[in-house]
């Protein structure tokens, strides 16, 4: 979650990355080859597998004693990956967290004194249904399921909370923790790091099983769902690891995901319910989303009362109407959506058709489908239920990270006090025509997403629930946000299918937001992965004038509007190289933007239509189907010859 007032942020000794998911048997196999293909075809792979907890990522730093002991030095929570909050005072609570590991076990185990575990920090379904009962008993709000809980327990400011509330914390990584090997596998397998780590005297899960075949990992899975209701705490799959460190860093990683691991995620739960109504959410590019009011169903340890309907012809597609029963599954677990209409005679039909309004729900603009696309929106740019979504994506972690600007923050600065936030949840038995979003009122202290940056002390205070150091620190917070770099302010604006990669890529190619905003479709497509859609939506952005004037108000306000422009060659264009195997001083990735840089395309897969193999050693079965189709091969001297002087 996001980090709240009160803990200090400390970033990760290597990026805590989330997982890539597999949701059936065919998608699990298909990763399984592609970890054959990049091996050499003589390894032996084994898997480690273990139930995927259902709970926060921790990061525990042990450092050593004068007695030659290790004790805890800090906690860090996930926080956006590379950046975690330092939660060590509430860590010290939970019991299954050793505080201080023996010279004897450290001996037995294998590790020095000096190391960092990760794993799950976990609420019991016990301990959950406990603090439940205390909630109620005190007027409280009970908690919707256990995960969310012990997120919120550990980034509770009082320890003496977490402490009773009985968190586990499961430990599933055994990392170094000094030196240039700092984030690195300590030990040779991931089953050697889980054993060592049972010896010192850790909680770990006792159903990891290290297996020889994918179709192990198989029967792994099918009995781990047989055992799901009988845990006594939550898991929504099975994670699957390349056991051997060694493999695993010539795996490598992609931008977000290690390849040498994956998430089999469990069918999700489903249930059903009636469909009482459905509102209408505007976006921040404009797109109308229904948005179905269901009667509460308890599915999968969640209450349920919402769920998307997706767009028009998702809605013609069930063929659903208001007052329909309806199954409800909680898609990867997580986010509701209806998936078929019951129809028997237990479950009589609706009668009332779902209508798409023509008008926005707010700014009551004529809304518009345009040809070849599914979703209705809303084309007026000041439409201000565009706003707060505006507002609340700006200042996400992944965008300019600006903590203290959430959901509550954001609709009080649009005039709407906590009382009114409380009740704009309609339930699922009233009539819903529209989503009730925190557009701006005549109280509101912003109205525009660069209003933020001029707001005052003196504005914040009066607020409610704001006191001097939240104001204070929010508004640090806004400062320090101007030097988030151009892709950073390129994702805030919201442009449409403009995520991280493609900013990165305007970001490197331009230099600035100038050139960005004189580029032609032509010049945009000349782009690697900017395909001529993307481009078309990139200039007409810029063709509005009122974007135009929101990046003259950023400039003024001092955000960055510059980036190190990447430096291109054409020096290998048109060519398309494979890389495999391990070069002597180059990364995989190192390679791949050299090569990029000078024009060339890195491809995953040989085919005739391959220039070059790029081979270290250990390479793989790519060399042997490269030699077959007669393609050159090259080392990395040869790679750098062909690049000179682009290298240099």
């Amino acid at each position: 979650g996001k980090p709240r007032e009160g803990f200090v942020k400390t970033p990760h000794s290597r990026p805590m990355l989330s997982l890539d998911n597999a949701y059936n048997e065919a998608e699990l196999r298909a990763w399984d080859q592609r970890v054959r293909d990049a091996l050499p075809s003589t390894d032996q792979i084994r898997y480690v597998c273990e139930l995927k907890l259902d709970g926060l990522s921790l990061a525990l730093h042990y450092a050593p004693a004068p007695d030659g002991s290790a004790r805890l030095l800090r906690g860090l929570t996930r926080g956006d990956g590379t950046i975690g909050e330092d939660v060590t005072s509430n860590v010290r609570t939970i019991r299954s967290v050793p505080l201080r590991v023996a010279p004897a076990k450290l001996k037995d185990a294998g590790m020095p004194a000096s190391f960092e575990v990760r794993g799950e920090v976990m609420l019991p379904q016990a301990a959950f249904l406990k603090m439940n009962e205390q909630r109620v008993a005190q007027g409280l709000a009970p908690a919707v399921n256990p995960r969310n809980a012990a997120a919120g327990t550990i980034r509770t400011l009082e320890p003496n909370i977490v402490a009773q509330r009985r968190l586990d914390f499961y430990a599933y990584f055994l990392l170094h923790d000094e030196g240039e090997k700092a984030g690195e596998f300590l030990l040779p397998t991931q089953s050697e790091g889980l054993e060592a780590l049972r010896t010192a005297g850790f909680r770990v899960n006792t159903h990891a099983t290290t297996v020889d075949s994918i179709d192990q990992v198989l029967a792994f899975i099918a009995k781990a769902d047989t055992l799901r209701d009988s845990l006594g705490y939550e898991i929504d799959g099975v994670v699957i690891k390349v056991d051997a460190s060694a493999q695993q860093r010539r795996l490598g990683f992609t931008g977000k995901a290690p390849r040498w691991a994956i998430a089999y995620k469990f069918a999700a739960r489903a249930g059903i319910t009636q469909l009482g109504g459905v509102l209408f959410q505007v976006g921040r590019t404009g797109k109308l989303t229904p948005v179905a009011a269901l009667a509460p169903v308890f599915i999968g340890g969640t209450t349920v009362t919402r769920a998307t309907l997706h767009n028009a012809d998702e809605i013609a597609r069930l063929g659903v109407r208001i007052g329909d029963f309806v199954q409800v599954e909680r898609g990867g677990d997580v986010i509701p959506k209806i998936i078929s209409v019951v129809d028997d005679a237990k479950h009589p039909r609706g009668t009332e058709e779902i209508v798409f309004p023509t008008l926005c729900p707010r700014c009551k603009t004529l809304l518009v489908r345009e040809e070849g696309e599914v979703d209705y929106r809303c084309v007026n740019a000041s439409c201000p239920a565009r706003l707060e979504e505006e507002l609340r994506h700006f200042a996400s972690r992944s965008v300019m990270n600006i903590e203290g600007l959430g959901e509550v923050m954001v609709a009080q600065l649009l005039g709407h006090t906590i009382a009114e936030q409380a009740t704009t949840e309609p339930n699922a038995d009233e009539d819903i025509e529209a989503e009730s979003e925190a557009a701006p009122t005549a109280k509101a202290l912003v109205h525009s997403i660069a209003d933020i940056y001029q707001l005052t002390k003196e504005q914040l205070l009066t607020l409610e629930r704001i006191g001097e150091k939240t104001a204070d620190n929010l508004l640090a917070q806004i400062e320090n946000s101007k030097a988030a770099p151009l892709n950073r302010v390129l994702l805030g604006l919201g442009i449409r299918h403009v995520g991280e990669r493609t900013a990165q890529a305007l970001a490197e190619h331009f230099g600035n937001i100038d050139d960005i905003i004189a580029a032609d479709i032509p010049t945009l497509t000349a782009i690697n992965d900017i395909g001529p859609k993307v481009a078309e939506t990139i200039h007409e952005f810029f063709l509005n004038d009122r974007n135009r004037a929101l990046v003259d108000r950023f400039k003024k306000l001092g955000l960055t509007m510059t980036a190190e422009k990447r430096v291109t060659t054409t020096t290998l264009e048109g060519l398309t190289f494979v890389l495999t195997g391990t070069l002597p001083t180059l990364t995989r990735e190192a390679a791949k933007e050299m090569i990029e840089s000078a024009g060339g395309r890195v491809s995953g897969t040989v085919s005739k239509k391959t220039n070059y193999v790029v081979a270290g050693e250990e390479a793989g079965s790519k060399l042997d189907k490269a030699q077959s189709l007669g393609v050159p091969i090259l080392d990395e001297p040869g790679l750098r010859a062909l690049l000179a002087p682009s290298a240099q």
